[in-house]
């Protein structure tokens, strides 16, 4: 049941992302809302969502991980609730922001929960493969439901879901989450070290946003760019010298940590980017609506949704390396093979690699999460956690930034229009899609070239506990 209630809060905080994206013409229509407004309307929750997760997670491990995840999920349903009944577009906007909260909260603490809850290793493996099945699933069910919902109910219904659902998963909690003791050590919090990963994470992300809109030379998001860095060479000095550091930074020098984290922002960036611009070949080059690409694209999150479990039973048994080869293996070469996509190209002729795509995906996700959450121990399982997350959140940002650029190099008025593409504009899209379905596989498979040489074999324990 505490797996169950962590699942049900993560599948509903990732789907809110992709839920929300088919709801926008319409919002747009009702509310009068400009393009830049509608591209408002996602990015304050993904920004708000990504540059808070670090501090959402080190918290969980000093104020205790049971009364924040109640928090993360209490804020997670107000903002959804203003956002529902938001009358104009600056509602919307500040119920986004108060909903992004939520998920920046949860998301580390559900993990920490279960790195806590479950000690052997064995166990955690299966758990957070389920965890993870319950995030692959909300990516790729989000445009169907949102489709369902919009076209059914009204678009205000794609946020007022989430209010019934959030008062659910607080009473589940309540009853089933247990307590988990905060270590007499972990009472300080590096504020500083706080305001600069903040800083520097939430700047970037805004950076990878705007910057196909804006353009990569303007001095805006080039000035992005430089403050990001600044904040986060900074975070890194402080941290250093600190003496209850935010971030133990000397984990990057274990190889399997960075690998798994690196990995997953890989994943991220390829299997996101993926289902984005998928979903965006069937409605502008095929001319499907927002419900019919959703369900185009559903066998992506079938396939991540059997494959997590899956590659959580075998870490398990055989540890992460040998998942998480296979898993980015199959993902990469399933990516690649849809290089014979074309224009006019049938489900029926794409199923099988959209399938093979969410398998691999799934079957890589879970070692490299129980890769990073065994590198500590359980007192900071918050701190890897939020680490992991922020990394899968910027590969996403940076997926989207960057293969939407290739997708849209040739088409003539990039991506501003959103409307149904023709002819040679068809063609172009077809093509962009192709070499950015080849990059991706790409870092794919040399993701997983680097977790065959630095994962280590064997069970995964808390790598903390062992000097070597």
């Amino acid at each position: 049941m505490t797996v169950l209630v962590v699942t049900l809060a993560q599948f509903m905080a990732v789907m809110s992302t992709s839920v929300v994206s088919v709801a926008l013409p319409t919002i747009g229509r009702r509310l009068h809302a400009s393009s830049s407004e509608l591209e408002w309307i996602v990015d304050a929750y993904v920004i708000v969502f990504a540059s808070l997760l670090v501090a959402g997670g080190v918290l969980s491990d000093r104020r205790g991980r049971k009364g924040m995840f109640m928090t993360g999920v209490s804020l997670f349903g107000l903002g959804s609730l203003l956002a529902g009944v938001a009358p104009s577009v600056g509602w919307l906007l500040c119920g986004r922001v108060v909903q992004g909260l939520g998920p920046s909260i949860v998301t580390p603490t559900s993990l920490a929960i279960i790195s806590s809850t479950f000690e052997d290793p064995r166990e955690r493996a299966g758990a957070i493969g389920v965890w993870s099945s319950g995030s692959g699933l909300a990516l790729a069910v989000g445009p169907a439901v949102g489709g369902l919902l919009v076209d059914g109910i009204g678009w205000r219904s794609v946020f007022l879901l989430n209010v019934p659902l959030a008062i659910v998963v607080i009473a589940l909690g309540l009853r089933f989450i247990p307590v988990i003791p905060r270590s007499p050590a972990l009472r300080r919090f590096d504020w500083v070290g706080a305001l600069l990963t903040t800083a520097g994470v939430g700047v970037l992300t805004f950076g990878l946003i705007e910057g196909p809109s804006r353009g990569w030379g303007s001095g805006l998001i080039l000035g992005a760019f430089v403050i990001a860095l600044a904040a986060l060479v900074a975070f890194v000095a402080w941290e250093r010298r600190h003496e209850a550091p935010l971030i133990d930074v000397s984990l990057f020098g274990r190889a399997a940590f960075t690998v798994a984290n690196v990995a997953g922002l890989v994943v991220f960036f390829a299997f996101i980017g993926g289902i984005v611009y998928l979903s965006v070949y069937f409605q502008q080059v095929q001319g499907r609506s927002a419900l019919g690409a959703g369900l185009a694209v559903l066998p992506i999150g079938l396939g991540f949704f059997c494959g997590a479990p899956l590659s959580g039973r075998l870490v398990g048994r055989l540890g992460a390396r040998l998942p998480m080869v296979l898993g980015l293996s199959l993902c990469g070469a399933a990516t690649i093979g849809l290089l014979r996509l074309r224009v006019d190209s049938s489900i029926g002729s794409l199923w099988w690699d959209l399938a093979a795509v969410g398998l691999g995906g799934g079957l890589s996700l879970t070692p490299m999460t129980a890769t990073a959450m065994a590198a500590v121990r359980a007192q900071r399982a918050g701190m890897a956690s939020a680490i992991h997350n922020s990394m899968r959140q910027i590969g996403q940002a940076l997926g989207v930034a960057v293969l939407g650029s290739l997708v849209y190099a040739g088409v003539a008025g990039g991506s501003a229009s959103g409307g149904r593409l023709r002819g040679a504009d068809a063609a172009a899209f077809v093509h962009g899609l192709h070499r950015a379905l080849a990059v991706s596989g790409g870092c794919l498979l040399v993701a997983a070239a680097l977790a065959v040489v630095l994962i280590p074999g064997g069970r995964l324990s808390h790598l903390e506990a062992d000097p070597a």
